[in-house]
């Protein structure tokens, strides 16, 4: 084991080539379980993903939203959440949903249309995901707020892209959150890429600097390295449980595939960009980590392997029976109560419906 260059802007403990380092600052050890159960996390995230990108393509989702190459930097920041927090994602955070015991078919079923979302967040700590950019961060301050209000002692976690950094609500949840000293850590997942945009057109400086002007901590950490995105969040997590106020941590990690089914990352993005990082791949690095110091062997690997072409499956069945929801279904939960306009608008929907019926013999 080598020691870091305490000088050193990003946090790591896994290299690329899954030698384990320390850092000063942030550093853990877990029972050799652990290590396993999260190299497991990762690998079936990533199948989950891959079996969903294909579903879309054979047109049973509408939409699906790849986190291929972020393993890590969810799989570690979800794991280091405690039961009673609270998470608002965006749009990516399959692994953190995974973490928190969302089914992976309940999210499909929300892309491929069935449900508005399908979880209660009461129950599960995990709140709806968002697809207007930068919005949920402000709604985790105030729920933050709210929290510490209550004498709750847990913790909030809003996540965001390298994109979202540059919406103006996330510099206002910031200063909120400096302001009423809100228990929320800040997890920005800089993927590179705001879709076409590469992240040197969005910020001048290093997103996680952007925490000083606010006057709270901001931590740059290797997203592809899953103990030390655990080891980071785990710290930002105590900070903000003591009363200590918010945290940014940015997640320095690639996204792999396109950003979304209906995005092509070849028109704008170099092949050789993508090479190099895929040799900083999260789930080989600890694969490396774990034989490197004989943690896991074969027949580990073929376990999570085949744990993954079960999961595979079951999704697939899932999706293709799912039955269709009722065609007015879209007008039964805008409101909490039933509404005149809403009603008249369902009524005309209905009529306009009736007009395509096949004549009866």
């Amino acid at each position: 084991m080598r020691r870091q260059d305490e000088a050193e802007d990003l946090v790591q403990l896994l290299t690329p080539e899954g030698e384990r380092v320390v850092h000063p600052g942030y550093d853990l050890d877990l029972p050799k379980s652990q290590y396993r159960g999260l190299y497991r996390d990762m690998t079936l995230v990533r199948r989950l993903d891959r079996e969903a990108f294909a579903l879309q393509r054979l047109g049973e989702l509408g939409m699906w939203i790849p986190c291929l190459g972020q393993e890590a930097a969810q799989i570690g920041s979800g794991r280091a959440l405690e039961p009673d927090d609270h998470v608002f994602p965006s749009y990516r955070e399959h692994g953190v949903a995974w973490c928190r015991g969302i089914p992976p078919l309940t999210l499909m079923g929300m892309l491929r249309g069935t449900t508005n979302g399908g979880w209660d967040p009461r129950h599960t700590g995990f709140h709806l995901y968002t697809i207007v950019l930068g919005v949920q961060t402000l709604h985790a301050v105030g729920y933050a707020m709210g929290m510490r209000r209550d004498g709750d002692s847990s913790a909030v976690v809003a996540y965001f892209g390298d994109g979202a950094a540059s919406e103006g609500d996330v510099s206002e949840a910031f200063n909120f959150a400096a302001v009423y000293n809100a228990p929320v850590v800040f997890f920005c997942q800089n993927n590179q890429w705001a879709i076409s945009q590469p992240v040197d057109r969005q910020s001048r400086a290093p997103i996680h600097h952007r925490a000083r002007g606010y006057g709270f901590p901001g931590v740059r950490v290797d997203g592809n390295d899953v103990l030390a995105c655990l080891a980071v969040t785990r710290a930002a997590l105590e900070h903000a449980r003591r009363g200590d106020g918010p945290f940014l941590i940015e997640a320095h990690t690639y996204r792999m595939g396109p950003h979304t089914t209906s995005d092509d990352p070849g028109r704008y993005r170099p092949a050789e960009e993508v090479e190099e990082w895929q040799r900083k791949d999260p789930i080989a690095r600890m694969r490396a980590f774990l034989l490197r110091e004989e943690l896991a062997d074969d027949a580990f690997f073929r376990e999570v392997d085949e744990e993954g072409d079960r999961l595979a499956l079951e999704l697939r069945e899932g999706v293709i029976s799912m039955p269709d929801p009722p065609v007015d279904a879209m007008f039964d939960h805008v409101y909490t109560g039933r509404h005149a306009l809403l009603e008249e608008e369902r009524a005309w929907y209905a009529a306009y419906l009736d007009r395509f019926e096949e004549p009866r013999a």
